[in-house]
């Protein structure tokens, strides 16, 4: 099953709104191997993945684990509700970071940017979904950077003003890079269905898709 969409994909990065730029098969199988088995190590207990509750009472579908700091909706935290630590922030994710900003606007980051310290790692079972959202809780406008594993899924993506149309949807496949900053930094954003059956076997996940999103929170360093 290829679960294509938009088929032909293209080569290079692609502007999807001003700011907003995808950057197909940026992680090689290797890179995703390692990154997989990374993922699986930061969801370990107890600090595990876990469904969060929105303010309204409803459970999320999307399993999450934060790293650096604790994020539940809508804000972070430096420890888990039960007071258990968060996982520390991965240097290598701060490294990839800035090498996806590179990749999608051609340049690093200024040396002066916030640091990106935290991330989320998302796990998307073939019945998962994220609403149209905004990621609103930093200080700091730094581009956000998705990284997508796994399955391949519908990436919506919006505008700064409204859930509503106009938005662009877009096949993020494993690999895929997707990094939103500018005018494009407030868009609301969701992932309506994923793809089940559409990993590439060499990317060590058998089933679903993992998103890890980093940014930079602009807060206090600990």
């Amino acid at each position: 099953m290829s679960g294509a969409l938009f088929d032909p994909r293209p080569d290079g990065p692609v502007t999807v709104a001003p700011g907003a730029v995808h950057v197909p098969g940026w992680l090689d199988a290797e890179r995703q191997r390692d990154l997989v088995r990374r993922c699986r190590d930061w969801a370990t207990g107890p600090a595990g993945m876990r469904r969060h509750r929105m303010p309204r009472g409803g459970e999320m579908s999307v399993r999450i684990v934060s790293l650096g700091w604790h994020w539940a909706p809508y804000r972070y935290t430096r420890t888990l509700p039960d007071g258990t630590p968060v996982k520390p922030f991965p240097p290598l994710l701060g490294e990839l970071a800035g090498a996806a900003v590179a990749a999608a606007y051609g340049a690093p980051p200024p040396p002066d940017a916030p640091p990106y310290d935290v991330a989320l790692v998302n796990f998307y079972d073939a019945d998962a979904r994220m609403g149209l959202h905004q990621d609103r809780e930093e200080r700091v406008d730094a581009p956000v950077v998705s990284l997508s594993l796994g399955d391949s899924c519908v990436f919506r993506f919006g505008n700064p003003e409204t859930r509503g149309r106009p938005y662009t949807d877009v096949e993020l496949r494993g690999g895929d890079l997707f990094v939103f900053g500018g005018p494009s930094r407030m868009a609301y954003h969701g992932v309506p269905r994923t793809l089940p059956g559409t990993a590439d076997p060499e990317c060590g996940l058998s089933s679903g898709r993992l998103n890890i999103t980093i940014r930079a929170s602009g807060l206090p360093a600990r």
